[in-house]
């Protein structure tokens, strides 16, 4: 089922979000009080919401230290196979950073560096002209590359990636060639092993550019389902996160307003989601279709029905009471009192 705006709306009834006018931010002032034509101060709602959802976010970006040892391990990482496969010590050539280094949706702490190193041609051509499973063989050979600097390190290739798993933060290396036309391929050992495209790129330029519309609002609202994701164990992948977080603020009503909508942009997400499940998302670059299955889908009904309840104790100012649904849903970087 794809995403209506009339069906997965349907079950917020008075929290529609097409009530939420500049009007309604205020109380309306009490019948009694008018009749006696006293005068009256309207009570604001939602006093809490951009103060909560502001410190959440920047409770998601990663600390100085793990900034510092990432960047740190990466650089490494790539002057390692720089000097080894163009004869330069460069921690930038030859190289780009995927993932959510890569597109600056990254949650504390992160998982993993993800890093896409663009061979030489020659070596291309070199395991062409092998036999058996050239893209293993490929990745066994930079895996070595790696191993001779990082001796201590129990480096393994894994599917399309090597692994280097260091204590704090591990990098993992997408081996890949740049084509004539731009487009790159990367390693995949699986079934025999094969090369495959890659839309890291075409990914990273996709979400910035919505994000830029959006505000800023795209990275934001996948780095809080990304947190999600990880504090209720959901099995949906970054990437699908990413990619759905852009589809849903293509259409969403107030995608370029600020903090103080994000209680609605978090709900009216999770119903989005609902929507979502047995359907497809399709990758920017090749419009490969990635199957969203719905294993997920109880605990995106669990975080609807909270972030709805959230919601409505947002409006009332219940500052508590909402910032325990939110981190039923969120965990702790979400804050419980806001002033």
């Amino acid at each position: 089922m794809g995403y209506a705006m009339g069906s997965p709306f349907q079950p917020f009834g008075s929290l529609s979000p097409y009530s939420n006018s500049l009007a309604s931010l205020v109380a309306p002032p009490s019948p009694v009080l008018s009749l006696l034509g006293s005068p009256t101060t309207p009570a604001l709602r939602w006093v809490h919401v951009r103060a909560r959802f502001r410190t959440f976010v920047n409770n998601l970006a990663i600390t100085p230290g793990q900034l510092d040892d990432g960047t740190t391990k990466q650089a490494g990482v790539r002057a390692c196979l720089n000097r080894h496969y163009y004869g330069t010590s460069s921690e930038t050539n030859n190289s780009v950073l995927i993932g959510s280094w890569g597109k600056a949706t990254r949650v504390r702490p992160s998982r993993d560096v993800d890093l896409l190193f663009l061979l030489p041609t020659a070596v291309f051509h070199q395991y062409e002209a092998r036999s058996g499973n050239r893209q293993s063989a490929l990745l066994q050979e930079v895996k070595s590359v790696l191993a001779g600097t990082y001796s201590q390190t129990d480096i393994r290739g894994d599917g399309q990636v090597v692994v280097i798993p260091f204590n704090q933060t591990p990098i993992e290396v997408s081996p890949g060639f740049l084509c004539t036309d731009g487009s790159i391929l990367v390693c995949n050992t699986n079934e025999g092993g094969r090369y495959i495209l890659s839309t890291a790129v075409a990914e990273e330029a996709n979400l910035s550019a919505s994000d830029s519309y959006c505000i800023g609002n795209t990275r934001a609202l996948a780095r809080m389902m990304k947190q999600w994701q990880r504090e209720n164990n959901v099995p949906l992948k970054s990437f699908q996160l990413e990619r759905l977080a852009v589809e849903f603020l293509a259409t969403w009503h107030s995608n370029q307003r600020d903090h103080f909508w994000y209680d609605w942009m978090v709900r009216d997400f999770f119903a989005y989601l609902i929507g979502r499940a047995n359907t497809y998302i399709y990758m920017p670059g090749t419009n490969e279709a990635v199957w969203l299955g719905s294993e997920w889908l109880s605990r995106a009904q669990t975080a609807w029905r909270r972030a709805v309840k959230a919601c409505a104790y947002e409006e009332e100012n219940f500052e508590q009471l909402a910032g325990e649904e939110w981190q039923a849903v969120f965990g702790s970087a979400v804050p419980t009192k806001c002033s």
